[in-house]
């Protein structure tokens, strides 16, 4: 699954860690989502789009 996390995240000059302490997870995790080795639980996935106040769609999407 591709998204938006690293443009997002650049955007606000958050760094990973500063995501990671808002989502509650480790920096590692937000490492593997960004990079697509590992793809968000829902309950992970509608906290990122709470935390950026997007909808889950403009953020993720199909490969």
């Amino acid at each position: 699954m591709k998204n938006r996390l690293k443009v997002l995240r650049a955007e606000r000059n958050w760094s990973q860690q500063d995501l990671a302490e808002r989502l509650e997870v480790s920096r590692q995790s937000v490492n593997a989502i960004e990079t697509g080795r590992y793809d968000p639980s829902l309950p992970l996935a509608f906290r990122i789009a709470d935390v950026f106040g997007l909808a889950i769609e403009e953020i993720f999407s199909r490969d």
